[in-house]
């Protein structure tokens, strides 16, 4: 267990991307110490490093990608140690960022391109010229390469034959596209948004237009970390809701933008931080900085609540493209990673809304609707995939079954 972990100190261990923010915030404005806790946030290069520390017990929590956890707990290229999820740090927040001569050769009109028609143009040059283009995912378990993933093979797109998937550190992303590593890469910010301005890559898409309320980043930690340490987990839980509030009103935009600029957390340029927590992007240089709501997605419609239905989507992708057979064990496993008993447990009677359930159909949703609630009152709006199917959770072997199919 991480050093200060008798007291109320927490270790935190994080990526210098935009959707750490949660953590950062809640130390930064005091949401954290109102729950009695200290947060020591550590920041690394690497998801594999930020593993690393919290498997070894050098951290308690980790900002991670939802897949990953998965993975770990089911012994995927390690030995299995079971983690928990008790919180999303968000949905979404990814860009696809090509460089210049293919994102005009496959988004021609410009703009965030309609994924069907991007993915159709990309499956044409693609047999036009011959070879195989390298897209650039931050871990082989992270729901960028899932989404990137579930878009191409939708469209005719054959991963690991049309298009090699390989792996670059999110802060080194610029650089292989820059430097002609890789022809694409699928991120978080403000990775993409320095592409551009380095003239590297134009944003052809981002991944709320493939899946509207992908899961994204989640708090994990050892279960038995979990266990041991459950009132401080609840604490943090609280402090993190409240640090998502404060980032969501645009109000403290600016604060905010400066705060995760610092050289201790994203070390970046807050002018690119700030387009990015308010949801703009600027597409190519010399364009206009481009509003889409739904780019990073926090705080709102239950966006921190891990639903057992994300995880078991996500353990869809792992059997999908790991080439393994379905199994029912796993399954569970997988689905237990994501707590939302701790969730609730920290947040009843606080009057934030909880809802009625612990799983959905995925991709369900047309239009806003209500939903039943254990607290409060709530409205969904659309989920939707781009290619129109959904997912439930209680017909998950027959969807992988089809996927493996198509």
């Amino acid at each position: 267990m991480a050093e200060g972990a008798a007291n109320g100190e927490l270790t935190i261990g994080f990526l210098p991307l935009v959707d750490a923010c949660l953590p950062i915030l809640a130390r930064e404005h005091g949401f954290a110490e109102a729950e009695g806790l200290s947060l020591r946030l550590v920041r690394d290069m690497s998801w594999a490093t930020v593993l690393d520390r919290l498997l070894y017990g050098h951290s308690d929590g980790a900002h991670m990608v939802a897949p990953l956890a998965i993975a770990t707990t089911l012994g995927r290229g390690r030995p299995a140690q079971p983690l928990s999820v008790p919180f999303v740090l968000g949905l979404n927040g990814n860009a696809v960022t090509m460089r210049p001569e293919l994102a005009r050769a496959v988004n021609p009109a410009g703009g965030l391109g309609d994924p069907a028609k991007v993915g159709a143009a990309l499956k044409a040059y693609i047999s036009g010229t011959g070879r195989p283009l390298r897209f650039g995912v931050v871990h082989r378990y992270s729901s960028h390469n899932y989404m990137l993933r579930y878009w191409l093979a939708a469209c005719g797109i054959r991963p690991d034959v049309d298009v090699e998937i390989t792996t670059v550190a999110p802060p080194f992303c610029a650089d292989a596209l820059e430097f002609g590593e890789v022809d694409a890469i699928c991120v978080g910010e403000p990775w993409n948004s320095v592409a551009v301005e380095r003239a590297a890559g134009e944003i052809v898409m981002v991944t709320a237009q493939i899946w509207r309320r992908g899961v994204e980043k989640v708090l994990a930690f050892r279960e038995s970390v979990l266990d041991a340490r459950r009132p401080q987990a609840e604490a943090l839980v609280r402090a993190l809701r409240k640090a998502g509030e404060h980032f969501v009103d645009p109000a403290n935009l600016e604060t905010n933008a400066a705060i995760l600029a610092c050289a201790e957390y994203l070390d970046g340029d807050a002018t690119l931080i700030r387009r990015a927590i308010s949801d703009r992007l600027l597409l190519r240089q010399g364009g206009d900085l481009l509003h889409y709501p739904d780019f990073m997605f926090q705080h709102r419609e239950a966006a921190n609540f891990p639903w057992v239905s994300q995880a078991e989507w996500l353990y869809s992708q792992m059997v999908r493209w790991d080439g393994l057979p379905f199994d029912p064990a796993d399954a569970r496993k997988a689905a237990r990673v994501f707590r939302p008993d701790v969730y609730r447990s920290a947040l009843l009677g606080t009057g934030e809304p909880l809802p009625g359930a612990s799983s959905k159909v995925e991709g369900s949703l047309a239009g806003p609707t209500s939903v039943s609630m254990q607290q409060g009152r709530m409205i969904l709006e659309r989920n939707t995939f781009f290619d129109g199917k959904a997912f439930d959770p209680e017909l998950l072997e027959s969807y992988i079954t089809g996927q493996h199919q198509a």
